[in-house]
């Protein structure tokens, strides 16, 4: 088996020494699926970097072991660990793109693993090479094996890096977040074809994630982190059906899907403390709804629980009364919205009216570019968003969902050319220009998925939402810019201390939130959201999600909410587009669409998306 014993990571920072883990213990058996799951900065991948020696320059295990069938590889040499890297324990990294080389063809990748691990060489290793491109599913593995990487999609890559880390055929796998960056049909070919290798050659899987849905799909164990510590550790079936940590019910109920449509998301207040804290207590216990005082002053032990569980609360010491402990409701839940909230009026006038929209892209050749023909990445669209209503837009990656967003928002305009309209109240946005055009902006803004990429890391948050101000309601005194953005910070949950900061002071979370105050600061009726939790934890995606629908109630705002995520479709959409290469095959009503679909595409993207089982958490 390979075994992790009381490991203690430390990174030297400038804030002090950063405790990343504290003492963690789990076991993986051959032919086992292990998952670690909890939110960014638990610790997660950093137990990954720690068992591979993989650290930064910054990092160094304090303490523990890590044993391989009883061998302690931190006491190995480097020129040994080598052979363990790859040999025995495979890694396969959460992004391809920055993993693969990418000046190397995938052959010579793959050739280069099996001759450091295997006895294979030469023309061997390249026939063993071309079998395991065959095993993961490449097509024309004997064309494809001289590609480099940027010549494949995501899933291509994915599917290399996992041929990759096999070829030196170890006995344990390390995949960290292995389809965060997946369409949920490649993500589901990629999570069937680990489970089929696995059973082949009898691999001990870890699988690092914050998918909760793919972990009840995939594992046969779950430990779940918080803050550097494993807090709850239990059988996949017991974890999802009956949670003991109360942070462990609180992220199952924060999951988005049909059956909490109308009903406040279970937020967790608050973000993970830094690991440079010195804890006198629970590390759970300020954002924790069932605390106690002893939680403050009290380090909570992990407590071994009937049968194979464990779990870190004071709730479950020795004398408590478990099953009271067991009982405890961790997040009150918000009583369902009104019909009449949230039943889409199909009758009223649209805000947006999109009638055979055609994007196309020139495609370019030769030294000087000169055009040779044109890409239709768009290719004739129609759709409707009405007054304080959500249109999706759902689809794989490549199917033109963003370009519909940027090409409506007019971001568009010096590299593509357009046919067809998108009325806004009436005004077709592809005539417009100059000052009706500004107008026109100050009713229609975005949302983009990266926020940290589309704020500007020069400016305070005071600066990035006057911005928008200052461009597009020229005609607001310094006074009257200074009211609206501190009543939008308060609006969006943040306090007005932020207003002076930068947004790299922030989490992802709160700079999306940053990133919707500047949407909403010209008061649109309109707004683009392109992807915006899908790079986000499951507590915080929830309160953005309420968010986003306490602002839909409160303002009367319109959303083209453009994602792949179905369980968000499901809780915040009254109508669904299906996008597939450039077209929509399918909408209506989201009930309509997403439980009577009619299209072959639209029931494999539905039947492709990991579900999420459980009882009811109390």
């Amino acid at each position: 088996m390979l075994e992790i014993k009381d490991i203690k990571v430390e990174l030297d920072a400038e804030a002090g020494i950063v405790r990343a883990i504290d003492g963690i213990r789990l076991t993986l058996q051959r032919g086992e699926t292990f998952a670690l799951v909890g939110e960014s900065g638990c610790g997660k991948s950093m137990t990954a970097l720690a068992l591979m020696r993989l650290l930064p320059e910054n990092g160094y295990i304090a303490s523990g072991d890590v044993l391989v069938d009883q061998e302690d590889v931190l006491a190995l040499p480097e020129s040994q660990m080598r052979a363990v890297r790859g040999g025995r324990i495979g890694m396969i990294f959460q992004e391809p793109s920055t993993s693969l080389n990418p000046v190397m063809k995938i052959g010579d990748q793959i050739v280069e693993a099996i001759e450091a691990h295997t006895p294979l060489r030469g023309e061997a290793a390249r026939a063993k090479a071309l079998e395991w491109l065959r095993k993961v599913g490449i097509p024309e593995p004997e064309r494809r094996i001289d590609d480099y990487p940027f010549r494949m999609s995501g899933g291509q890559k994915q599917r290399v890096m996992i041929a990759m880390t096999l070829a030196g055929e170890p006995d344990y796998i390390v995949a960290d977040e292995p389809t965060t960056a997946l369409d949920v049909t490649i993500q589901a070919q990629v999570l069937d074809l680990l489970k089929q290798l696995q059973a082949e050659h009898g691999l001990g899987l870890l699988l690092i994630t914050h998918d909760l849905a793919v972990v009840s799909g995939m594992a046969h164990r779950v430990a779940l982190m918080y803050a550097g510590q494993i807090i709850e550790v239990a059988t996949a079936d017991e974890f999802f059906s009956a949670p003991k940590h109360p942070y462990a019910k609180a992220l199952l109920r924060a999951l988005p899907d049909a059956s909490r449509r109308g009903q406040s998301l279970a937020a967790i207040a608050g973000t993970v403390p830094p690991l440079t804290t010195q804890f006198q207590g629970c590390r759970f216990e300020p954002r924790c709804h069932c605390a106690e005082p002893a939680c403050k002053t009290t380090l909570p032990e992990l407590l071994p629980l009937p049968g194979t569980r464990s779990v870190r609360c004071l709730r479950y010491a020795p004398g408590r009364d478990a099953a009271a402990a067991g009982a405890v409701q961790v997040m009150p839940v918000a009583a369902p919205a009104r019909a009449a909230e949230t039943a889409a009026d199909r009758t009223a006038q649209p805000v947006l009216q999109v009638d055979k929209l055609r994007v196309r892209f020139p495609i370019r050749k030769g030294l000087l570019q000169r055009i040779s023909g044109y890409f239709d990445a768009v290719d004739g669209i129609s759709f409707k968003v009405r007054p304080g209503q959500t249109l999706a837009l759902v689809g794989e990656s490549g199917c033109g969902k963003t370009t519909t967003g940027k090409a409506i928002v007019q971001l568009l305009r010096h590299q593509a050319t357009f046919e067809g309209q998108a009325l806004l109240d009436g005004k077709n946005l592809f005539d417009l220009d100059g000052p009706p055009l500004l107008a026109a902006r100050r009713d229609i803004q975005i949302i983009f998925q990266d926020p940290f990429a589309s704020l500007n890391p020069r400016m305070r948050v005071y600066e990035v939402l006057e911005e928008g101000l200052l461009a597009l309601q020229p005609d607001l005194d310094a006074a009257g810019r200074r009211a609206r953005i501190e009543r939008l910070a308060e609006q969006v949950g943040l306090r007005r201390d932020a207003l002076d900061r930068y947004p790299h002071e922030f989490s992802g979370g709160q700079r999306q939130r940053i990133a919707i105050a500047r949407a909403l600061a010209v008061q649109p009726k309109l707004i683009v959201c392109d992807e915006p939790t899908s790079a986000l934890d499951v507590s915080v995606q929830a309160q953005i999600l309420n968010l986003l629908r306490d602002l839909q109630r409160e303002l009367g705002v319109s959303y083209l909410f453009i994602t792949h995520n179905i369980g968000v479709v499901e809780y915040i959409a009254d109508e669904v587009a299906v996008m597939r290469a450039g077209r929509i095959v399918e909408q209506g009503s989201c009930d309509e669409v997403l439980s009577r679909p009619q299209d072959a595409y639209t029931r494999k993207l539905i039947q492709s998306v990991p579900r999420l089982v459980t009882a009811a958490v109390a």
